[in-house]
C-alpha cells in the first residue's frame, strides 16, 4: 500500500512539473530559464528542457532596461528627518555611529541590509592571488581588518569550478587599472566611489572613470537605479530568483550594502529584480547596481561569516565561494 500512495505521490509531482514546465502558464517557464541561464554553470538545467530557439525567446522578452546615463555626483550628505517607516529605520541611530544592520524578508526570502553612515570608509580589497585564485570574503575580512564586508566582482567559472581568481571586467583600486577582464555582458558598467564616497555609476572606459575621480571599482550590473530613476522590468526582469548583492548610496551619502539569501528552500530562495527594485525605493536609493550574486553572494560582520551563502564545500556542506575581491567597510 505504501508504495502504491508513493507511485501516485510520485506521479502527481511529475505531471505538476510537466505542467508547470510546458504548461499555457508562461511564468513558469520564464521563471526556470532566466534563472538557470544567468547562472554560472547551470545553463544545462534550461537546455534539459527546452530548445534552444525557446530559451533565446524567453530572454529576448524577459530583461531590465537600463537608465543609458552615467550616475550623477549630487549627494548632499546631510540626513534629514525621517518621512517614514524605512527612513526611520535608516536614520534612527543605536549605539554604533557606523553602521546598523536591518534584517530583510518578504515572499520567500531572507536577507540583511548593512547601512553604512560613514561612505569614506568603504574600500575595494583583492585577493593576495588576483589573476590565480581568490579568497573566501572571511579571509578578505580578516587579512584587511574589516568591519563590514560584501563580495564585489564576478569572476570567470567555467563548469562551476573557477578559482574566484579572475574577475570579470575591469577593477580599478587606488586609482589604477588593476586588472582588465572579460566583461559579463549583463549591463551596467563600472561602479565604485570617488575620494569623497560618493557612489559612481558609468559606462565609461576606466581611465576616463579614473580621470574622472574613480578611485575603486568593479564592472557588474545591471544598474537598478540611475540619479533616483528605477530601471525598467521587461517580463520578469531576466534574472530569474536567486541570491542578490546589491551596492546603493541614498541622496544623503548614507551607503546601503544589501545581501539576500538564496537557493535554500525553507529559509530563503532569493528575489527577482523587480523585488530588489522595490527594496531600493522603499529605502530611496538614488543610485544602485546590481553586484555578482547566487553562490558568491556573502556577508561579513565584524570579520565573522553573518549571512548564509549557498556555496558548496568539498564535503557538499553550504559555504563562502573564493572570490576576487570585496567592498569593506574599515
Amino acid at each position: 500500500m505504501k508504495k502504491v500512495v508513493a507511485c501516485i505521490i510520485l506521479d502527481f509531482l511529475m505531471i505538476t512539473f510537466l505542467f508547470l514546465a510546458y504548461g499555457p502558464i508562461s511564468y513558469f517557464r520564464n521563471l526556470l530559464i532566466t534563472t538557470a541561464m544567468t547562472t554560472k554553470s547551470h545553463h544545462y538545467l534550461a537546455y534539459t528542457l527546452y530548445s534552444k530557439s525557446t530559451i533565446e525567446k524567453v530572454l529576448k522578452n524577459n530583461y531590465v532596461i537600463e537608465d543609458k546615463n552615467n550616475s550623477d555626483i549630487d549627494i548632499e550628505f546631510d540626513e534629514e528627518e525621517y518621512i517614514d517607516e524605512y527612513d526611520e529605520q535608516i536614520l534612527k541611530r543605536e549605539s554604533n555611529e557606523l553602521y546598523k544592520i536591518i534584517p530583510l524578508s518578504g515572499s520567500g526570502y531572507k536577507g540583511n541590509m548593512i547601512v553604512i553612515y560613514d561612505s569614506k570608509r568603504i574600500k575595494l580589497v583583492t585577493s593576495k592571488y588576483l589573476g590565480t585564485r581568490g579568497q573566501t570574503l572571511t579571509r578578505l575580512s580578516k587579512d584587511n581588518d574589516a568591519i563590514i564586508g560584501i563580495n564585489a566582482s564576478g569572476f570567470e567559472d567555467q563548469n562551476g569550478i573557477g578559482t574566484g581568481g579572475a574577475p570579470t571586467g575591469r577593477v580599478i583600486k587606488d586609482g589604477k587599472l588593476v586588472y582588465n577582464g572579460i566583461s559579463t555582458g549583463h549591463g551596467g558598467g563600472l561602479a565604485g566611489f570617488n575620494s569623497e564616497g560618493v557612489l559612481i555609476l558609468t559606462r565609461d572606459d576606466a581611465y576616463t572613470a579614473i580621470k574622472n575621480g574613480m578611485v575603486d571599482g568593479v564592472e557588474f550590473g545591471p544598474f537598478l537605479i540611475i540619479n533616483g530613476n528605477s530601471s525598467g522590468i521587461k517580463g520578469n526582469g531576466g534574472w530569474g530568483i536567486a541570491p542578490r548583492t546589491v551596492l546603493a548610496q541614498r541622496k544623503d551619502g548614507i551607503v546601503l550594502f544589501i545581501v539576500i539569501d538564496g537557493r535554500q528552500p525553507g529559509y530563503s530562495i532569493g528575489t527577482d529584480m523587480s523585488e530588489l527594485i522595490k527594496i531600493l525605493n522603499n529605502y530611496k536609493a538614488y543610485n544602485a547596481v546590481n553586484l555578482d550574486g547566487g553562490a558568491s553572494s556573502t556577508l561579513t560582520v565584524e570579520g565573522i561569516l553573518y549571512n548564509r551563502p549557498c556555496g558548496i564545500n568539498a564535503d557538499g556542506s553550504l559555504g563562502e565561494r573564493n572570490l576576487p575581491n570585496a567592498w569593506i567597510v574599515k
